[in-house]
């Protein structure tokens, strides 16, 4: 369908170009005609031959533009057909993936993880292990754990607690990303920030705060064959 467009958009602006063309080949012979005497008959249908030779090249003009704006029209469509084909296709290639990765090992490879259900006190799902921030966890007697995050990511919050009961407790961050190498090996990002535990309501403890993941290593030095070393930054853990 996109090609279609564009192959029509292209026949028209063809269409378009030889109008064009035409119009002004005629021009002159119709705007500027000489009168056939000296006579004022002549001079009077040489006028009425002008004028009708002038109101032809406004209209032309007009439909110029519009014609245009019609094969403008049709290009626009195409690419925006395009464009739709394209993310089919990559969400096609994400469902797939993911299908795989649970199918493999029980969790996707990206996306989010899904919030527990309001007053089940569900865990929060756990996010994708390549990238993915862990659902929250639901409330309930006692609020349950928010999910883990990906390789990058955020814990899920745990639940808020019962009337009697604790909050959940928040999940591990995801990793931080390796460093950049260079002639000095830069620092590894910051390690994900652990999900915050989940609130008690009337009796009952606050849930414990995720742990903060593993800074990501050093980069590798390029010069002289040398390699820094790989000193991971402390993680982070939030606070009860």
């Amino acid at each position: 369908m996109p090609q279609a467009l564009e192959n029509a958009a292209t026949n028209l602006a063809g269409i378009g170009s030889v109008f064009s063309e035409a119009t002004a080949a005629a021009a002159i012979p119709t705007t500027g005609p000489l009168p056939a005497g000296a006579d004022a008959i002549s001079a009077d249908i040489a006028a009425l031959l002008t004028s009708h030779g002038q109101t032809w090249q406004a209209f032309s003009r007009d439909y110029e533009w519009l014609h245009q704006r019609f094969v403008d029209l049709l290009n626009g469509s195409a690419g925006k057909y395009w464009a739709t084909e394209i993310e089919n296709a990559a969400q096609n290639a994400l469902k797939t993936a993911n299908t795989d990765s649970e199918w493999l090992v029980g969790r996707r490879m990206i996306g989010n993880g899904a919030n527990g259900a309001a007053g089940t006190g569900q865990n929060g799902g756990a996010g994708g292990w390549l990238i993915g921030n862990g659902g929250s966890g639901a409330a309930g007697q006692n609020g349950e754990n928010g999910g883990a995050a990906g390789f990058f990511g955020h814990g899920g919050n745990g639940g808020a607690g019962g009337l009697f009961g604790d909050g959940g407790n928040g999940e591990a961050g995801g990793s931080g990303s390796p460093g950049e190498g260079n002639s000095v090996g830069r620092s590894g990002g910051t390690g994900g920030t652990g999900g915050a535990g989940g609130a008690a309501r009337w009796f009952g403890d606050g849930g414990t705060g995720g742990t903060g993941s593993q800074a990501g290593t050093q980069g590798v030095v390029w010069l002289a064959g040398m390699e820094a070393t790989a000193e991971p930054e402390a993680t982070t853990a939030m606070p009860e």
